[in-house]
């Protein structure tokens, strides 16, 4: 039996959805299209389907700064 999501009418909700960003489809790879519209517009604002991949990619750059700024501190302590 497969399993189905209640469908959920718009005007019963308790938290209204916001509305989803406007972005343009990129037939580019993913590379290319999150450098044609920026790297950070893409992570931050969604500018194309690339954002939740951007988004990671940053995630790992503020985590090795992180880390670094972390073990820098550690060594000089």
């Amino acid at each position: 039996m497969p399993y189905y999501r209640a469908v959920v009418a718009e005007q019963n909700e308790r938290i209204p959805r916001r509305p989803p960003p406007d972005f343009e489809e990129s037939e580019a790879g993913m590379m290319e299209a999150i450098s044609e519209d920026g790297f950070l517009d893409v992570a931050l604002n969604d500018a194309n389907q690339y954002g939740p991949h951007a988004m990671v990619m940053l995630l790992f750059v503020v985590a090795t700064v992180t880390a670094s700024a972390l073990f820098l501190i550690s060594i000089i302590i």
